[in-house]
């Protein structure tokens, strides 16, 4: 083998040995942390909206869906795929908030991680302690 081959074969190497240890980790592929790809710790039971006590991901806030029932999408607009419907007084986990298309003059959508994520119009879920953080 050529010096011009192996040369470039240890460069190809050392190129992705620096791309492997700079790119961060994937979450919920640590094989130590307890939590699932919620954020829960797997022995404490999920919180059923009574704050936020054990068992909450204090990452997340909480909301209550106000509308009889409501059109969760995959998108921050009334265009976005229908991923699943919410009732009335369902209890949603809201991951995060940002703009999005004005629903009865409010533009602000909350990402729900609820089993799937799914963005949901603000105007219709009202939150519970502390307000969602902006994405």
């Amino acid at each position: 083998m050529s010096l011009r081959s192996r040369l470039s074969i240890a460069v190809a190497a050392g190129a992705l040995a620096v791309t492997a240890l700079a790119a961060p980790a994937v979450a919920g592929d640590d094989p130590d942390d307890p939590r699932d790809d919620w954020g829960q710790t797997q022995d404490q039971p999920q919180n059923q909206g009574q704050g936020q006590g054990q068992g909450h991901n204090a990452r997340l806030s909480r909301g209550v869906v106000t509308a009889s029932s409501l059109a969760l999408r995959s998108a921050p607009n009334r265009g976005g795929q229908i991923i699943r419907w919410a009732e009335r007084g369902e209890v949603v986990s809201i991951f995060c908030k940002t703009h999005g298309q004005s629903v009865q003059g409010n533009r602000q959508w909350y990402l729900l991680t609820d089993g799937t994520w799914a963005w949901g119009p603000a105007r219709y879920i009202r939150t519970i302690g502390t307000a969602p953080r902006w994405c």
